[in-house]
């Protein structure tokens, strides 16, 4: 009984299953982003979407509008930012290509969200494309933690986009001497002693920041060589001193003494 109802059903799945594939190999309109990635743009400049629409029939023209999810959760509302052919509801957006690129001028916090391409040819097929947009914000409050057995040292940055990590000990920029740093360079694992000023400093195109972790004292490398270095140059003068006047001395008597015989001379 359970075979023949398979058997009965099998063509029927299989003829949904030809029509979804040739839906969508008719489809005639496809849409994608030229770079997938989150974009990051920094607050004040210029928003830029660039998309590229295939559309089999090239005489059609497709209907493009672009919509926007804020990533503020207050207001988490999709709305049309511009639609194409139309006009763009303020100044500052602007639509080219036929739809396909989409800019905003003079970029503010509230832009940041996703942004949402629906492409209509004259058939009514649609094709949609997301791309996620963020602010590009400056590095801040950067601090270093050391571990319990004192062999690392990780930094940490609060909310800076594209952080750039590097470090330095006593101002100077690590070396293999020091350690060797993970793949992001946030973390630096100490192969040398432990001492000295650490620093971190985090960097991208807004600026940078840094934070210090201070350990004991380096003994200064050379250090004893150079006493004994001055010791002895202040022992050879002193020496040198000590003979200086023992020799005056004793060119003092001598003269004394023949002052004294040429007075004991008879006239």
């Amino acid at each position: 009984m359970c075979n023949m109802e398979l058997r009965t059903q099998s063509p029927i799945w299989a003829l949904f299953l030809m029509l979804g594939l040739l839906s969508q190999v008719c489809q005639s309109v496809s849409v994608h982003f030229l770079d997938p990635k989150p974009l990051y743009v920094v607050r004040g400049e210029t928003l830029v979407l660039r998309t590229e629409i295939d559309i089999r029939t090239k005489q059609a023209v497709p209907t493009v509008v672009w919509e926007h999810m804020p990533s503020d959760p207050k207001h988490p509302t999709r709305v049309k930012v511009a639609e194409y052919p139309g006009q763009a509801p303020n100044q500052r957006i602007f639509i080219e290509e036929q739809g396909a690129v989409l800019k905003i001028t003079n970029f503010v916090h509230d832009d940041s969200g996703v942004y949402t391409i629906n492409v209509t040819d004259h058939l009514g097929h649609i094709a949609s494309a997301q791309h996620v947009v963020e602010e590009y914000l400056a590095v801040y409050h950067v601090s270093v933690m050391v571990n319990v057995s004192h062999t690392s040292l990780h930094c940490k940055e609060a909310w800076g986009t594209q952080p750039v990590f590097s470090w330095l000990h006593e101002q100077v920029k690590v070396d293999g001497s020091q350690g060797h740093v993970s793949a992001d360079n946030s973390t630096l694992y100490i192969t040398a002693h432990f001492c000295g000023k650490f620093t971190c400093v985090v960097s991208n195109k807004l600026g940078h920041s840094s934070a210090t972790y201070t350990s004991e004292p380096c003994e200064r490398k050379g250090n004893a060589g150079t006493v004994v270095v001055v010791c002895l140059f202040l022992l050879l003068i002193g020496a040198g001193a000590l003979l200086f006047l023992l020799w005056r001395r004793r060119r003092q008597h001598r003269s004394r003494g023949e002052r004294l015989r040429e007075y004991d001379c008879p006239l």
